[in-house]
């Protein structure tokens, strides 16, 4: 169904439309995020309106309590390019899910609401600066990246969830947490068609199924800021991230990520 200010309900299904594929698709899973979205939409249209390609901004909300969704209204009736999706289902792996897929652009990047990474390191992730590439992520722990302001509890819990992902699931990727990535267009539409974990660790799950696809993924070093607004939960999340680990290995031995 149809709303004002683009926005639209699932069942999921791209709207028909006689616009250009753009260039760049930016996905912004939003859950209660009424105190950071308009902050960084706004410095995403700064960022953007200096660039000399086509770009699309695509806001998620998913099932939350406070402004969020009104407030991405609002910016949506003033830029043509925003368009907000409204799922009820929460869950940041859903949110995104549905974002890529409804995306146009030829590369595809996810964009955490906190916008803990300066907008313009996203050129690190597009062409010219990257090729012979299907997905790119970014990483705290590529070298050249650089953490700022997070307590040192943060950073060594982070590397041991990480520790475990290497051990038990994507061996050799340093940084897969990371909520900023870029997708081809057409890696995108398949590997998030594949997608079955709509939680926290949807990232490992489609780093997996790219693995088994053998498809080319790069960590790209970028500047980060610690938020101690994080919505993250170290001791939850990580014992979710083990479990959700055997969920995609078990997944891969019924044959779910077999098909193209």
């Amino acid at each position: 169904m149809l709303h004002c200010c683009r926005v639209w309900n699932f069942p999921l299904h791209k709207p028909v439309t006689n616009l250009n594929n753009p260039f760049l698709s930016i996905i912004i899973p939003a859950h209660n995020e009424e105190g950071r979205l308009p902050r960084t939409l706004g410095k995403i249209f700064e960022f953007l309106k200096k660039q000399n390609y086509t770009s699309e901004v695509i806001v998620v909300e998913n099932g939350s309590s406070d402004r969020t969704l009104e407030l991405a209204h609002e910016f949506a009736s003033q830029h043509p390019n925003v368009t907000v999706l409204k799922e009820e289902q929460r869950g940041k792996g859903n949110a995104v899910r549905h974002g890529m897929l409804m995306a146009r652009g030829e590369y595809r990047f996810i964009c955490d609401a906190d916008l803990s990474m300066p907008i313009n390191e996203i050129q690190k992730f597009i062409p010219p600066a990257i090729s012979d590439f299907d997905i790119a992520i970014g990483s705290r722990e590529a070298p050249g990246a650089i953490r700022y302001n997070e307590p040192s509890y943060r950073h060594l819990g982070g590397r041991a969830i990480n520790l475990a992902i290497r051990l038990f699931i994507l061996p050799g990727l340093n940084d897969t947490q990371c909520g900023f990535k870029c997708f081809r267009a057409e890696i995108a539409e398949g590997i998030f068609r594949q997608q079955t974990l709509l939680g926290w660790s949807f990232d490992i799950e489609n780093l997996f199924i790219a693995r088994r696809k053998k498809l080319r993924i790069k960590e790209i070093p970028i500047q980060w800021y610690y938020d101690p607004e994080s919505k993250v939960s170290a001791v939850r999340d990580a014992l979710q991230m083990l479990g959700d680990i055997f969920r995609i290995h078990l997944n891969a031995m019924r044959g779910k990520y077999d098909f193209s």
